[in-house]
């Protein structure tokens, strides 16, 4: 029943249902009706401890991009780094140094991961006002300040260090990346698994799940493509990771998810459903070339998003070691 009222709303978001702010079709989540961390909750001791025993060799990976001028940006996004001179020296010793002035949208730019202020739903409440709600039934009214968020922002979010999954999707299906909108299947994730000598009880509660399409390296040699209409998960993947419990997944597109979808009358459910509804986030344009040149598909994963009071997101550095 809760999907089907999930699925309604995504399909007519300004259907009256019986929310009101303490209660709703997603809301309270399953951590109180006043969480702000959503899945990263799922990093217990024991789950972190045992994300260790993934580690055998040492061997690190970089899973994101480096931040440079160079880089694809999505529409007005934008991004600069000024280099400052301190000018003149001081102490006897001479000390000199340099700083830098970074201006851009530094949350949703680049590798990044999406805080749970990012998506929502504009919804009729109850009592007949339009809101426009985000996790955990937080409404834009109580939440947006041109100061950063009042609530929901990425300082809440607690550091993730967990068992990593990487489904790759382009060679279970035998080519060099996918085709743009290509959505991907839980046929597709389970045929990836198979393929990998993985079965599907190795993803666990708490897990990160990633998906690699192919797309990555076109962020170095071919941005309008890459820019473009993108191959990635749809709904159908998003419940099967939802059921599963995970805490975060991620792609190497631009959003993860198919775009556009395949609804033309939907724009990001993907996005409502992982975050807005069940409090999983999403990191976006990563690159898991290092990995599947290895045949490494699990591993420690870590990501520690930046506590920008009130961001809605944070600039990235993911690892995996192995």
């Amino acid at each position: 029943m809760k999907k089907k009222l999930l699925m309604l709303s995504l399909c007519a978001p300004l259907a009256l249902q019986a929310q009101t702010r303490e209660s709703g079709p997603f809301w309270p989540s399953e951590w109180g009706p006043d969480d702000q961390a959503g899945a990263s909750n799922r990093m217990t001791a024991d789950k972190i401890l045992s994300a260790f025993s993934q580690v055998e060799s040492g061997e690190l990976h970089e899973l994101g991009h480096t931040y440079s001028i160079n880089m694809p940006l999505l529409g007005t996004r934008s991004y600069s780094l000024k280099l400052l001179s301190e000018g003149k020296s001081s102490g006897s010793n001479g000390n000199v140094g340099n700083d830098e002035f970074i201006t851009g949208e530094l949350g949703q730019i680049g590798t990044q991961f999406d805080g749970l202020g990012h998506i929502g739903h504009e919804m009729t409440m109850a009592d007949g006002t339009v809101e426009r709600v985000f996790y955990n039934g937080h409404t834009g009214r109580e939440i947006f300040n041109n100061n950063g968020l009042l609530q929901l922002g990425i300082e809440h979010i607690k550091p993730i260090l967990t068992h990593g999954v990487l489904l790759d999707i382009a060679a279970y299906k035998g080519v060099e990346r996918l085709a743009p909108n290509y959505e991907i299947t839980v046929a597709d994730a389970r045929g990836a698994l198979a393929r990998q000598g993985m079965s599907e009880s190795a993803i666990t509660e708490g897990d990160a799940v990633l998906f690699r399409t192919g797309y990555g390296p076109l962020w170095y040699t071919d941005e309008a493509t890459y820019n473009g209409p993108a191959p990635g998960i749809g709904l159908e993947v998003a419940h099967w990771l939802v059921d599963k419990k995970i805490t975060v997944v991620g792609g190497d597109t631009y959003a993860t998810e198919i775009s556009a979808n395949p609804d033309p009358e939907l724009f990001g459910p993907v996005h409502q459903e992982l975050m807005t509804h069940n409090g999983v986030f999403n990191i976006e344009n990563m690159i898991f070339e290092e990995l599947v040149n290895e045949g490494v598909y699990e591993f420690l994963f870590i990501v520690t998003p930046i506590r920008f009071e009130g961001a809605t997101g944070s600039p990235l550095r993911p690892l995996a070691i192995h």
